[in-house]
């Protein structure tokens, strides 16, 4: 297996990026090459401070002049920067000289040259991004989470098809539920969007569990939530920030007596464990799941263990070839709404 990585994405590149993938190899014997994309003096450096003077076999460097910074406006810079590391990564696998791309770079950009490269899938209109989401009882996937900000039904319907098969494969449930995001529980409820995926969702060959609502994703929590670009990045980005004060007023709290310190200290591994399942860095990346080639895009901030878990979610991704899956449920999907026009119809 090859895997792209663009060693100049993050706000941290190619530091984090470079000691990323050397963690990937020692840990991921799937990998036969990993694939660095970025200015090769710079990742020359990087491997020299990890003891890797003469870069591991493995890594295959290959050298980019420019850089799509994140305040680079995303389509212009693709045509103003053409040798950038994210386009390099995506076109090598377009060309088929990686499986996989992966980058903690600009999102916009990755969205962009993955959807102009690559192309759809066949059967699906828009690419969505899959972010897993922890609770208390399971995880589920908000899709789509920032790449779609103007969706409309049927792309929405393209997000539950492509949900539930990631959460199928890469997460293990069996015929997971899909909830569609809205105000209300009741079909009437919502915008016109919400009103109008509804009627789609609930005549599509999957667990469509109907509307669910903002304080359902923790409390009653279903295994794929389906929404569009702009509510979903909202969402995403809310609950991060969330669970990261919860745990600073937890601290704050918790220091300002001596008994609920002890306290704190007796509850130290409950404490632990949440904060680990809320950590971002244990579930890596997120999937650009609708494109002709496995894209994982990772936190522009992300440390080296998220971005070496988000090369582990590539790997994951290719090894159940999730695209594979997709293509099959669209074309069912596509037949199932056939047959229903035509008993209509008839």
């Amino acid at each position: 297996m090859k895997i792209a990585l663009d060693a100049m994405g993050g706000d941290f590149a190619p530091e984090r990026p470079v000691a990323a993938a050397v963690e990937a190899l020692a840990r991921f014997p799937q990998i036969e090459t990993l694939l660095l994309f970025g200015k090769e003096p710079e990742i020359r450096a990087e491997l020299k401070k990890l003891g890797q003077a003469k870069p591991d076999s493995r890594f295959e460097i290959h050298h980019c002049d420019t850089v799509i910074e994140m305040g680079d406006p995303a389509v212009e810079s693709l045509r103003r920067k053409k040798n950038n590391s994210i386009l390099r990564c995506i076109e090598a696998v377009r060309d088929e000289q990686a499986e996989a791309a992966v980058s903690a770079g600009h999102t916009g950009a990755m969205v962009a040259a993955a959807t102009i490269r690559l192309r759809t899938l066949p059967g699906i209109s828009r690419p969505g991004i899959a972010t897993i989401m922890p609770t208390e009882t399971n995880l589920f996937i908000l899709l789509d989470a920032g790449a779609n900000l103007d969706a409309r039904p049927e792309h929405l319907l393209d997000y539950a098809l492509m949900g539930s098969i990631f959460s199928e494969e890469i997460l293990g449930y069996k015929k997971p539920r899909v909830g569609l995001l809205s105000i209300g529980s009741e079909d009437v409820k919502g915008n016109s969007l919400t009103k109008d995926t509804f009627k789609l969702l609930s005549a599509a060959p999957i667990n469509f569990v109907g509307n669910i609502e903002g304080r359902d994703l923790f409390e009653r929590p279903v295994e794929v939530v389906v929404c569009d670009g702009f509510v979903g990045n909202v969402v995403l980005k809310t609950s991060e920030s969330i669970a990261s004060a919860i745990f600073h007023w937890l601290a704050h709290e918790m220091k300002k007596t001596p008994l609920r310190m002890a306290g704190a200290w007796l509850a130290r591994n409950a404490f632990r464990a949440i904060k680990k399942k809320t950590n971002y860095e244990e579930y890596g990346g997120s999937l650009l799941l609708g494109v002709n080639g496995v894209t994982v895009i990772a936190h522009g901030s992300s440390s080296v263990k998220a971005i070496r878990n988000a090369i582990r979610e590539a790997v994951e991704a290719v090894e159940h070839r999730v695209n594979d899956r997709i293509i099959r449920a669209a074309e069912i999907a596509g037949a199932h709404k056939e047959a229903k026009a035509d008993a209509v119809a008839a």
